[in-house]
This record gives C-alpha cells, sequence and structure tokens, in this order.
C-alpha cells in the first residue's frame, strides 16, 4: 500500500543494456514523471558514447537530471549523490511531477532510497596518502587484492579500478577495524520514500549478445575519437576515465594493446559488470522484477510495469 506520509518515486534500475533508457521514457510520459540519472558515469560531460548518455532526441520531452554536470577531471562520491538526489526529488515534488530515478549504480540508488549514514566510519588521511602512493608506483591491483581478502564481500561491489574506493574501503578498515561492509550491515533498511522499484532483466545470453552489439555500435558511433579527446587534453588518473569504456580505451591509446583487443576487453568487463550489477539488486534491495527478453512482448511489458507502479503508489496512468 501506498504510504501518503512519504514523497513518491519511481525506481528503474537493471543492468547496462538491459533497456532501461527506452522504458524508462515510456513510463515517464505515462505517470507525468522526470528522470533523475542514478548513473555514476552520465554525471560527466563529454563522455557521452562511452556512458551510453540518452541524446536530446530520444528524451521525448521529458526533464532529465544529473546529466552533465561534472568535469572528468572532478571526482564524485556517493555522499554528493545521495544530497544532489534528496534535493531534485524534493523539486521535482514541488511542482507535481513525480520523480523517477533510473539507472545502474546500485550503492548510489541504494544511499537516496534508504537511512544511509557516512559519517560514521572513520577516515585517516595520512594512511590515505600512503594508499595513494602505492598506486603510483605499484597500480591499483595489489590494494585491490588487498581488499579481497580483508572485505570480499566490499571488493566484489567496487570496481578493481575504481581507486578511490578501494582506498576508502581500506582506510575504514585501518582506522577502525571494521570493514565497509560491516558499515553497511549496520545501517538500517527503512525506506525513506514511498518508493516502486522496478527491475529489468532478460536471459543472459540475449543480454550478453546486446552488450556485445552496443560495444561494436560505440565503436561505430566514435567512442575512440571521444576517449582521444580526453586522452590529449591530458585526463588520466582520475575517476571519470577508470569507467568501463575508457580505461579499454585508454589502454590501446598508450600502446598497450591492439583495438581489436581493447574492443573484446570492453565487451568482457561490460558482460561481468551486468553480472554484478544484476547481483548487487538481488541481495540489496527490494526489487520488484520484469523480464523484457520477448522484445516482441515488449509493449505487453510496459503496462504491466506501469499497473505495479499505479497500484504501488496510487497513481493514475496516462495511458
Amino acid at each position: 500500500m501506498s504510504d501518503n506520509t512519504k514523497q513518491k518515486v519511481i525506481v528503474l534500475i537493471g543492468p547496462t543494456a538491459v533497456g532501461k533508457t527506452n522504458t524508462s521514457i515510456q513510463l515517464a510520459k505515462r505517470f507525468d514523471a522526470e528522470i533523475i540519472s542514478g548513473d555514476s558515469m552520465q554525471i560527466y560531460r563529454g563522455m557521452d558514447i562511452g556512458t551510453a548518455k540518452i541524446k536530446e532526441e530520444e528524451m521525448q520531452g521529458v526533464p532529465h537530471h544529473l546529466i552533465d554536470i561534472k568535469d572528468p577531471e572532478d571526482s564524485f562520491s556517493t555522499a554528493e549523490f545521495q544530497k544532489l538526489v534528496r534535493e531534485k526529488i524534493s523539486d521535482i515534488h514541488s511542482r507535481g511531477r513525480i520523480p523517477m530515478i533510473v539507472g545502474g549504480t546500485g550503492l548510489y540508488i541504494q544511499s537516496v532510497l534508504y537511512d544511509y549514514q557516512f559519517t560514521d566510519a572513520p577516515g585517516n588521511p595520512e594512511y590515505r596518502s600512503i594508499l595513494e602512493k602505492q598506486v603510483k608506483d605499484d597500480g591499483i591491483e595489489p590494494l585491490y587484492e588487498q581488499l579481497k581478502r580483508i572485505d570480499p564481500e566490499a571488493a566484489g561491489n567496487i570496481h578493481p579500478n575504481n581507486v578511490r574506493r578501494v582506498i576508502r574501503a581500506l582506510e575504514i578498515f585501518h582506522s577502525s577495524g571494521k570493514t565497509m561492509t560491516d558499515y553497511q550491515e549496520k545501517q538500517t533498511h527503512d525506506l525513506l520514500y514511498d518508493a516502486a522499484i522496478i527491475g529489468l532483466s532478460m536471459d543472459r545470453q540475449t543480454l550478453y549478445d546486446r552488450i556485445n552489439k552496443r560495444v561494436d555500435l560505440m565503436i561505430e558511433e566514435g567512442l575512440l575519437d571521444e576517449v582521444k579527446t580526453l586522452f590529449d587534453k591530458g585526463v588520466k588518473d582520475v575517476q571519470s576515465v577508470q569507467a568501463i569504456g575508457y580505461k579499454e580505451m585508454y589502454q590501446y591509446l598508450e600502446g598497450n594493446v591492439s583495438l581489436e583487443r581493447a574492443s573484446e576487453q570492453l565487451k568482457q568487463n561490460s558482460r561481468r559488470y551486468a553480472k554484478r550489477q544484476l547481483t548487487w539488486f538481488r541481495n540489496k534491495m527490494d526489487v520488484t522484477w520484469f523480464d523484457l527478453t520477448d522484445v516482441n512482448n515488449q509493449g505487453k511489458i510496459i503496462n504491466e510495469i506501469s499497473e505495479f507502479i499505479a497500484g504501488k503508489l496510487q497513481l493514475k496512468s496516462n495511458k
């Protein structure tokens, strides 16, 4: 049942390439919703192809928020995302519209919806500096292996190339003797919003085929040129270009692998990421899943999702 004391939020999650963009536009039009990007990479300007950022014409007039708000050199944290999205939710409600968070970055979305605190995990700037120097000297791999031994669950949810988060997890353990997972398990899991959380899934082989085709299309659309622009500007050793799609092309531009090999690595890393996303959502959030495998049946599935949202949040659909 809907809780009238809380703000209503539609949440649409799922792995990369499952079809969130198209589904979100159709749902937004039905419920007078505005879309808040729940993707940790679409915040960056000039990083369009590699993040599969929605194009202006694809928006069909639906307002989108938290896209192109940072330069690639800027850092961005879960805490900052939480603050910005909660402000957007209130702003959208104040205009009589419904906010819809759409994306695949699990921890970011979880941090917004639940009573998720960041402040109680201690920091240690001195130890952080030591770890940062280690990364410069030896790369991230030894620290990531260390994290896997200390806190395998956190390591499973942090991409090996996300230097900032690997260091943060080790810093928490060093300072407190508790793992990041220990801290997260202490968090309350009360929803702060009246939320309908919809997950999109599909048969694994179908999803992997879509991922492979998407990578081929990205390369056709000019992914290499997009990455080369960043590379030529000297954007390196920052959070943004450690993302899948950018780090593989950097490897090519630095002369470490062939373009063909970089493309294969990009496909493989994207498939692995999709698998991790699904595991995260299934373990961490109360999601109602809809299967999009049958492309000929998607209109019917959109209707089913709309009925679920209307019933859960007591909203009228414009269908």
